[in-house]
């Protein structure tokens, strides 16, 4: 029964921690839609070959919360694929207050933090280059605003605050719920089962680091991050599971983005650019 409330405890302070995030994306989404000009629109669409560089950028800040903002905000269409994947890449979760509390040295943290920024960046600008030149990208991109609000029978009529809070509530007890299990599964499984498979695999380490880092909760940064701090793993496959673990972000994307073919393709896509990364980095 105590654990079951500590799990329980875990997961609403995890949870509630994102309603900013979720309540500010949602009102600049509503923005968006409702109060700017088509020519503002442009410009935002135009501004988009620099969307990795900006992503990268608040992505390495700690917290998930920025990819659930990203993967809300790419589900509008406001902003690239190429956007998405580079905070996905760059976003840490719980791994930097991890490093910084166990007093990791400061040239180590900002080595990983350097490691993650460059390749979430230069992936990013990639996947927009390469969308560019075979034309996939889709240049309506703000007109799936009003599809969105639409299917999640937002009332936007109402206003803009009353229909953000419409979505961050929406999507803030899908994530609650949908976490709360995620949390009961690694209890019963426990975080040392889970930690021998990677410690015991060291020549299959950034393929088992990156199906751990895929786990869609912060349990998988803390797991791979101790592992780290107690010297059972390396460097480059502590990178290689924080690459690809984008916290709730993913989760998220299956809820709020409907084609589950491209949510997919963009999870194995970030898999195999954090598990390539992983197998380069060790052979330097």
């Amino acid at each position: 029964m105590q654990e079951i409330l500590e799990i329980l405890k875990e997961t609403v302070i995890d949870s509630v921690k994102l309603i900013p995030f979720l309540f500010i994306t949602y009102l600049i989404m509503e923005y968006i839609e409702h109060k700017t000009s088509e020519k503002v629109k442009e410009k935002i669409e135009k501004s988009g070959k620099f969307g990795p560089i900006i992503g990268g950028l608040v992505g390495i800040f700690p917290q998930c919360g920025f990819s659930v903002s990203a993967t809300n905000l790419y589900a509008t269409r406001v902003i690239t694929l190429g956007t998405l994947i580079a905070v996905y890449l760059t976003t840490s979760d719980e791994m930097l207050p991890i490093l910084l509390t166990e007093a990791v040295p400061v040239n180590t943290i900002l080595t990983i933090l350097g490691i993650k920024l460059v390749i979430g960046i230069v992936a990013g600008l990639i996947v927009d280059f390469v969308l560019h030149k075979i034309k996939k990208q889709n240049n309506k991109e703000h007109e799936n605003i009003g599809e969105f609000c639409e299917h999640e029978h937002c009332h936007c009529e109402k206003g803009i605050v009353k229909s953000a809070i419409n979505h961050s509530v929406n999507i803030f007890l899908f994530i609650f719920v949908t976490t709360l299990i995620i949390n009961c599964v690694i209890n019963l499984v426990g975080e040392e089962a889970i930690s021998n498979v990677i410690s015991s695999n060291f020549i299959f380490g950034p393929i088992i680091a990156g199906l751990i880092g895929l786990i869609p909760n912060c349990a998988s940064s803390v797991i791979l991050t101790e592992l780290f701090i107690e010297n059972i793993i390396s460097m480059p496959i502590l990178i290689t599971g924080v690459l690809v673990n984008a916290g709730v972000g993913t989760l998220v994307l299956f809820k709020t983005n409907k084609n589950i073919k491209e949510n997919i393709q963009i999870i194995s896509l970030l898999y195999v650019i954090g598990v390539i990364s992983g197998f380069i980095l060790e052979i330097l």
